[in-house]
């Protein structure tokens, strides 16, 4: 004869016996206990009781498989031979930092990448870039990473005017992190020399592009030589006076010395261009 067993009860039973501190007093286990003062036979009841604690025990002490995820160093690795591929152009000495993955990631296991610059982004401090698995049905993953350059810059060895030229004596270069200067800091001293401060610069200012520009060719007072120029001709106009700065191209309006004004393309020699 099978007798029912009433599972739900006997896991109750077992919930509130298993607690060491709630035994039944007479010296024997919780479990143990709950079995021997049970009203009904031990070889009926125990023994279905037992199987169930056995199999809970089981249950509760399996190992749990390992989840397989993408480990972090051929991301990286990855990651940072692109970037020594795209950082070859920039001034001075380049080296990165690259975020690792977190080891808690549920990213399938992938034997290649393909890695790109996220768009918007720019190969310089703090950036990004996309990486993609190229198994099927890959994934594709942002990965953070810092770019660091170390080189030389220019800064003032003088003071400098506005509208006043640039020469060698009035650069001098210092070494250090790029990265960490203002955006448009300059270089090599090809990249001022002969061009002229748009604003007064102190003495020891990292010089950026935005504080410099064309030297100017005509200056504001200046007597100049208004000439016409066509298809294989050019005739003197006369001379004049500029009522404006100007750099090399650039509109200038000239008062003539019969006071008429006049627009012209300002050149170098003094000179400005009316073109027919």
């Amino acid at each position: 004869m099978q007798w029912p067993i009433n599972w739900g009860r006997y896991t109750r039973e077992f919930l509130e016996h298993f607690d060491n501190g709630n035994g039944s007093g007479n010296g024997l286990p919780a479990p143990m206990s709950a079995c021997s003062n049970h009203r009904m036979s031990q070889s009926r009841i125990c023994p279905p009781r037992l199987i169930l604690l056995a199999m809970l025990a089981l249950f509760c002490l399996r190992p749990v498989a390992a989840r397989a995820h993408q480990e972090s160093p051929p991301v990286s690795k990855a990651v940072e031979e692109f970037l020594k591929i795209q950082t070859q152009g920039l001034p001075g000495q380049a080296r990165f930092k690259v975020t690792p993955l977190d080891p808690r990631n549920n990213l399938a296991p992938c034997p290649a990448f393909t890695v790109e610059l996220t768009p918007g982004a720019r190969l310089w401090g703090r950036s990004s870039v996309r990486v993609r698995c190229q198994a099927e049905g890959g994934w594709t993953i942002h990965v953070p990473v810092q770019i660091l350059v170390t080189g030389h810059y220019l800064v003032t060895a003088r003071a400098l005017t506005r509208g006043q030229a640039v020469t060698e004596a009035d650069l001098s270069q210092l070494s250090g992190e790029l990265t960490m200067l203002p955006d448009g800091i300059l270089t090599e001293p090809d990249q001022a020399i002969g061009r002229s401060a748009s604003l007064s610069i102190p003495a020891g200012r990292p010089l950026r592009g935005d504080m410099l520009q064309q030297a100017w060719v005509i200056q504001q007072g200046q007597t100049v030589q208004v000439v016409s120029s066509g298809a294989g001709f050019q005739v003197t106009a006369g001379d004049g006076r500029a009522l404006g700065n100007a750099t090399e191209g650039q509109i200038v309006q000239v008062r003539m010395a019969n006071g008429r004004l006049i627009n012209g393309l300002a050149r170098g020699g003094a000179t400005v261009e009316v073109g027919y």
